[in-house]
């Protein structure tokens, strides 16, 4: 386990899983391209895993202006926890197959709902693979859970709070691609370009080659490199990538705002202004 105890390794969490009080433990398989990652959840998952869909149960769905993945209301959020089986006081671990980005979002979203102790598992799947430990197949159904969840527990940010943060107040981290930041492609959202002032930090960044997040000292050298020195927020397409930037600055011990709806929320305000090119 890391010193903030934010993550979990595939060794620690076997050990755990075998123990008398064993985490709650949720499969957040999702891509931009395969949304439903039930599927493969169902061909082999961590043995007691709950599928748990983003799209369904960590997004709403709103109008454009309000972004793709907007953050779900808290009763939605609370009837979604209690189907997985999580109780008032339970430990959480999280993971996905693509780089923690899904299972950020899961941390973010339920640590933003009170959720004391919510862990990524370290490298994900093919983390826990790679260790030769044992997956199952098929689905788990929970028995039903009584947790009581209260948004609000992390910061975020409005489209307005945003523009101020990387006009003047601070940084605010762009964390797509470099060419969407740049703004020479966009395959989803209707304008191209950055938010202006934002600094461009791609989410691959935060991790090393085997998939599992930077030291704490790395991550923390990365995001002074590019100029994080006081209050910080992050943004990306929807909002579900910049939740683990949000999580890599607080391994690297600095706290960071998420702006919810990212670029597709900003992209369709017309009164909002954009940026194209290499510079904030």
């Amino acid at each position: 386990m890391d010193e903030n105890g934010m993550l979990i390794t595939s060794a620690e969490l076997a050990d755990a899983l075998a123990g008398g009080a064993p985490p709650r433990v949720l499969d957040v398989r999702w891509r931009l391209d395969r949304p439903d990652g039930r599927p493969e959840y169902e061909a082999g998952h961590i043995p007691g895993a709950v599928y748990v869909s983003l799209d369904d149960d960590l997004a709403a769905h709103g109008e454009p202006t309000d972004g793709r993945h907007p953050l779900p209301a808290v009763a939605d959020l609370q009837a979604a926890a209690r189907r997985w089986g999580l109780d008032d006081g339970d430990e959480v671990v999280v993971y996905d197959d693509w780089s923690s980005f899904s299972a950020a979002r899961a941390w973010w979203v339920l640590t933003d709902a009170g959720v004391a102790r919510v862990r990524i598992l370290d490298g994900g799947l093919s983390a826990w693979r790679a260790a030769g430990l044992p997956l199952e197949t098929g689905d788990v159904q929970a028995a039903r859970g009584d947790i009581s969840l209260a948004p609000g527990h992390l910061p975020q940010l409005t489209p307005d709070e945003a523009a101020e943060l990387a006009a003047s107040t601070g940084t605010l981290l762009d964390v797509r691609a470099p060419e969407r930041y740049r703004g020479e492609v966009e395959p989803i959202d209707p304008r191209a370009g950055h938010v202006p002032g934002a600094v461009n930090a791609p989410t691959g960044g935060n991790l090393d080659t085997d998939g599992r997040f930077l030291t704490p000292a790395a991550l923390r050298a990365r995001f002074e490199a590019l100029g994080v020195d006081g209050a910080v927020g992050a943004y990306c397409g929807s909002g579900v990538t910049a939740s683990h930037t949000v999580f890599a600055l607080r391994l690297a011990g600095i706290d960071a705002a998420l702006y919810p709806g990212s670029w597709s929320q900003w992209s369709n305000l017309s009164d909002r202004p954009v940026a194209t090119g290499a510079t904030p």
